[in-house]
């Protein structure tokens, strides 16, 4: 059981506390409800591009990391469709430091024309580098909106072209800033050794002052339901043929989530899983092959990635996932196997709460889905799934109408 006490300032702030004294150390999360699918979509990659551009410099402080490092803090930070998160572990004495650096930041960005000319090639060197010049690295550009014909799920985090970052202009970077980047908009979360009063007297002197900024409103399209299958073939210079194939699946927010992740787990929990078991280790079709959801907050995708053995063909390889799918679809689970995937995520969990920056992280991202005490009623959640519902979601999603295939072939 995680304990933690939460409270809101008058700014929109929202301020989640969990202390722990068994450690010297205090974790400190911010969470930003903004990601790609906020980006218009001739103007993608800015989410991305402001991870970066916060680390560039605020009003008094032109090097982020430099008084951070010197009381013996790190940190990091990350950006998916749905959100940007930034993180810092320190000692906990030395967390006003923390305060200081990130109230910064948010109540005044550095908005120099060097620092977003660096951000910017940074960024774009980044796509070049990770996305189009590395083997398989544009199978997301190209399953995506295979994908999704209306979301914004479309594109990936990077963006769609690397054009969209290099002629992005000042003027539309501030008012991305002035939108998302502001204390109603935002989760910070403290867990490690911290005093309650304390972190309340802190969060009040540097973020109170803050100005609230206006609620963010979405009005995001729908995906339409997917009605026939979808295929897309291209050529590269790779050393291996391979096949990416997603589905559609529902939100985070839903009930049928957790069937359709312990579904994932069955068909791919490491070399225990049923695609490995059967098909890279007894068939040797494939060399690997993973299954995985991406868990968006609006309705997401479940996948399966692999790259076939040399003479493998792709009908083949379909053939193969196909069968195994339909197995899941048709019988249901076995007990033993069923407890086993369930024994591997209450591990995760528990080891998860071992470690107070994945605690902050955690406790924030429930927050923002509605409820942080799911921290403490995820393994029942998970528990509570029977082998029913796991043949009940298999047949729902994973039919071939609803299926999207890219065919990566090598040459």
């Amino acid at each position: 059981m995680i304990n933690f006490e939460r409270f809101v300032l008058d700014n929109g702030l929202k301020v989640i506390v969990h202390q722990d004294h068994s450690t010297p150390l205090v974790a400190m999360n911010i969470l930003y409800n903004v990601g790609s699918r906020d980006e218009d979509h001739d103007r993608t990659g800015f989410a991305h591009l402001f991870e970066h551009l916060m680390f560039g410099g605020s009003m008094n402080i032109p090097r982020y990391d430099e008084p951070l490092e010197r009381v013996g803090g790190e940190n990091n930070a990350f950006t998916n469709n749905d959100i940007t998160n930034y993180y810092l572990t320190l000692p906990g004495q030395n967390i006003e430091t923390a305060f200081w650096l990130e109230s910064d930041r948010m109540s005044g960005l550095a908005f120099s024309e060097k620092s977003l000319t660096v951000q910017r090639n940074v960024v774009v060197e980044e796509f070049r580098q990770n996305y189009l010049n590395q083997p398989y690295g544009d199978a997301w550009l190209l399953l995506r909106p295979l994908a999704y014909r209306v979301h914004p799920y479309q594109w990936p985090t990077i963006g769609k072209d690397p054009s969209h970052i290099e002629n992005a202009g000042m003027e539309e970077v501030k008012a991305f800033y002035a939108r998302f980047y502001n204390p109603c908009n935002a989760i910070l979360t403290i867990t490690g050794n911290v005093d309650l009063s304390e972190v309340t007297r802190l969060t009040e002197k540097w973020f109170g002052s803050i100005r609230k900024g206006s609620a963010i409103s979405r009005k995001l399209p729908s995906e339409p339901q997917q009605l026939e299958s979808r295929t897309l073939t291209v050529e590269r210079n790779v050393p291996f043929d391979a096949i990416y194939k997603a589905w559609h699946m529902c939100s985070r927010l839903s009930d049928e989530f957790y069937a359709t992740d312990l579904i994932s787990d069955i068909l791919s929990a490491g070399h225990s899983g049923r695609l490995y078991q059967e098909l890279v280790k007894k068939q040797r079709l494939f060399s690997d092959l993973n299954a995985f959801i991406t868990g968006d907050i609006d309705e997401g995708l479940f996948v399966i990635t692999g790259k076939l053995m040399k003479g493998v063909t792709f009908d083949e390889a379909d053939q193969a996932i196909a069968f195994q799918l339909e197995k899941i679809r048709s019988e249901e689970i076995d007990s033993n196997e069923l407890r086993k995937i369930k024994n591997r995520i209450e591990s995760m969990m528990v080891f998860s709460e071992m470690r107070i920056l994945d605690k902050a992280m955690n406790l924030a991202y429930y927050e923002l889905l509605g409820e942080a005490e799911m921290i403490n009623t995820l393994t029942s959640t998970y528990e509570s799934v029977t082998s029913t519902d796991i043949k009940v979601q298999a047949s729902k999603i994973l039919t071939p109408e609803n299926c999207s295939t890219l065919y990566y072939k090598a040459i």
